[in-house]
């Protein structure tokens, strides 16, 4: 049973726009905090970005005032613009449900990840 579902990567130009998506199931979905995670080769996954239930976000500080999360209650989607590209964004970008104090600074991802999708930056 498929959960969560990323979708929209690809090779970019630094300097370029991409936006992912993911489509999650209701289960998960179901007003619960939502998260971007990335994992670059040879590092940890790390918190990219969280909304919650309410829409409060929250960003890593490398992404911040260019990436931007948002959500589809009504479709159970999570979106993630990412703009202003640079090489170091290059990662597995993985969408996760978890739990969120109300401000959405303190997020817990559940064990469930999607398959991921790949987003390279590169000239």
């Amino acid at each position: 049973q498929v959960h969560l579902v990323e979708s929209g990567g690809g090779l970019v130009h630094p300097g370029g726009s991409l936006r992912l998506s993911c489509a999650a199931s209701r289960s998960v979905f179901n007003g619960n905090a939502m998260a971007w995670y990335r994992q670059a080769p040879g590092k940890q996954r790390e918190l990219v970005a969280s909304i919650t239930g309410g829409g409060n976000t929250n960003y890593a500080d490398s992404v911040k005032g260019r990436f931007t999360i948002s959500r589809d209650n009504a479709k159970n989607m999570v979106y993630l613009q990412m703009n202003a590209l640079k090489p170091e964004d290059t990662a597995i970008y993985y969408c996760n449900s978890g739990v969120s104090n109300w401000s959405g600074t303190d997020y817990s991802p559940f064990p469930t990840w999607g398959q991921g999708t790949q987003v390279t930056v590169s000239s």
